[in-house]
């Protein structure tokens, strides 16, 4: 077993390591190296992906006595839906790649279209086998299953390493438009990244640009606002799959296997969405403005304290939040889950890694500010965003740690008699609603053939009454649901409850965090402080390693933060 991770493990190293050089010397030697290059050697890492797939599915795992056990913590369906939701907007993503391409055939490579083709039967592929196979503990074949899972692992890290330096380039080359008219060395610098951007699009002229029709339009725009997810799906595949290789060969005793599966069920909580979705509803008010006022040609400095304001206001709640979850935690008679878990040991460490690109972006940035000017408003509000932030990290991160190693808080059967006791009292309570439809009924088909104006007058009264009916029923359904409601509300002991508003609250800001930085919010680029102290390439290449790490870290944060919810 040992050997065989190890071996699959340097196949990994190796793929990533080449791939790596390609995109690197694509950037810094784009003469020799284009982007159609770095196209060509991930399509053959993708078929070959497709190839072991397509072998493992109809082949390895229908072999006798294959799949004998199934990790019930991986792949749980927020992840698996996570996949599939990113998987979708993927493969969006790439039609509008492919139409974008075909209306400009004739100053664009064949490659850029072939390349988006074999990536929609990438992702569709890889979305059907982590959806029905990311539990397996696959018990035959253990080297070439590893080996396939790491070479499917590598080419998904290559593909979000290529995403990520096409859109840092796209948003340096939207900086350098803005600030250009400043300096004349910033237009020698444009001039010169634009020189490489033509490159690596295949030497394309400057006549291949986008028509002014409608249809262009929209392929462009919709490029650029779905590409964030497909960085989101290369991420979250990643994940998936190193538990599924550290799965392979493993045997789970029945110990392991819960009794009871915890399920995700919108009940205990009522605090918690309601502040989480004021939350979302003024974050995305305030992501408006900002997109508004900060994109034009000349930024507002108000915007920018607007911005800083919400992040000060939020944070410290989240941070609160966290605090008081964690102390929850440690007055819980819960014991500790230790066995051997590891989508548990893979989820701690994404964690603790992905959260060292926003705090490390938070430190540059508070010595750029103290040693500058940090009495000025501006500088100030973002030097208290800086220290908020690492502060809330480091917290929910201990709350969410913490959470994951407790034991699943299982309910008495006392309990759930009584959570249906409740429900059949508050429906016993409610009036019979059988009595009045019949009566209508009975009226009506005792009614005596008349005159037409008597006959109307009766059909509109028997149209009345049924409305009156429908709305008495829709009262007493909503009535039924809200007592049901408050009786497993007033059931749940303070510690629960307590738990899950504030692991609610957490998923709601987290992903409202997560929106605001991924659809174009990058204030720490663009509010031009750290990038005068620390100088543009500099800033620049500390900023394309943190803030990719940043987003991933409020997404994955969501799936701690709902497993918390549930076993709470």
């Amino acid at each position: 077993q040992k050997a065989g991770q190890l071996f699959s493990g340097l196949l990994a190293m190796n793929v990533v390591f080449l791939g790596s050089a390609f995109v690197s010397s694509m950037i810094f030697n784009h003469v020799a190296i284009t982007l159609a290059d770095v196209w060509i050697l991930l399509s053959i890492l993708k078929v070959m992906c497709l190839c072991w797939i397509v072998y493992y599915v109809l082949g390895t795992s229908r072999q006798p006595h294959a799949v004998l056990h199934r990790d019930s913590h991986a792949g749980p369906i927020w992840i698996r839906g996570s996949v599939m939701l990113f998987g979708c907007f993927s493969i969006l993503l790439n039609v509008f790649h492919i139409g974008y391409s075909s209306i400009l055939i004739q100053c664009k490579s064949r490659v850029e279209i072939v390349f988006p083709s074999i990536e929609i039967l990438f992702i569709c592929t890889q979305a059907f086998f982590l959806w029905h196979h990311s539990k397996d503990c696959i018990q035959v074949q253990h080297n070439i299953t590893r080996c396939g899972l790491m070479l499917t692992i590598a080419t998904n890290l290559l593909l979000w390493l290529l995403a990520v330096t096409n859109d840092t380039i796209h948003m340096e080359i939207d900086c350098k438009q803005k600030t250009a008219r400043l300096e004349e060395t910033q237009i020698i610098a444009l001039l010169f990244f634009l020189r490489i951007w033509r490159k690596k699009k295949g030497n394309e002229t400057t006549s291949c640009t986008c028509p002014n029709t409608t249809i262009c339009k929209v392929f462009q725009k919709g490029y650029i606002l779905l590409y964030p997810f497909n960085t989101e799906y290369c991420l979250v595949c990643s994940s998936v799959l190193y538990v599924m290789w550290k799965n392979v060969g493993r045997r789970i005793s029945h110990h392991h296997v819960p009794h009871v599966k915890p399920k995700f069920k919108l009940q205990g909580v009522v605090f918690g969405p309601l502040l989480g979705t004021a939350a979302v509803i003024i974050g995305i008010c305030v992501f408006m403005m900002y997109q508004i006022q900060a994109t034009g040609s000349a930024p507002n400095r108000q915007v920018f304290v607007m911005y800083y304001s919400y992040y000060i206001v939020l944070l410290p709640l989240m941070s609160v939040g966290a605090v008081i979850g964690t102390v929850i935690h440690a007055l819980e008679k819960r014991e500790l889950d230790t066995l051997k878990n590891p989508t548990r040991s893979l989820d701690v460490i994404l964690l603790m890694g992905a959260a060292l690109g926003q705090i490390g972006m938070s430190y540059f940035s508070i010595v750029a500010i103290v040693a500058t000017d940090p009495r000025d408003l501006l500088n100030s509000l973002i030097l208290s965003y800086s220290v908020l932030l690492i502060f809330q990290n480091i917290t929910q991160n201990v709350f969410i740690i913490d959470g994951l190693h407790r034991q699943p808080f299982v309910a008495a059967p006392e309990a759930s008699h009584t959570g249906h006791a409740g429900q059949r009292a508050a429906a016993s309570e409610l009036p019979g609603e059988e009595e009045t439809t019949p009566s209508s009924k009975q009226e009506h088909t005792q009614t005596a053939p008349g005159k037409e104006e008597e006959i109307k007058v009766e059909q509109n009264h028997e149209a009345n009454d049924q409305r009156r009916v429908s709305m008495l029923e829709l009262g007493q359904e909503i009535r039924k649901v809200s007592l049901s409601y408050i009786h497993s509300y007033s059931h749940l002991s303070w510690k629960r409850r307590a738990l899950r508003e504030i692991s609610f609250f957490l998923v709601l800001c987290n992903i409202i965090l997560w929106v605001m930085p991924t659809f174009g919010a990058h204030p720490v680029f663009e509010n031009g402080l750290e990038k005068s102290f620390y100088g543009y390439s500099t800033w620049f290449a500390i900023v394309n390693f943190g803030l990719p790490l940043a987003v991933f870290y409020r997404m994955h944060s969501v799936g701690g933060l709902l497993e918390v919810y549930v076993t709470a």
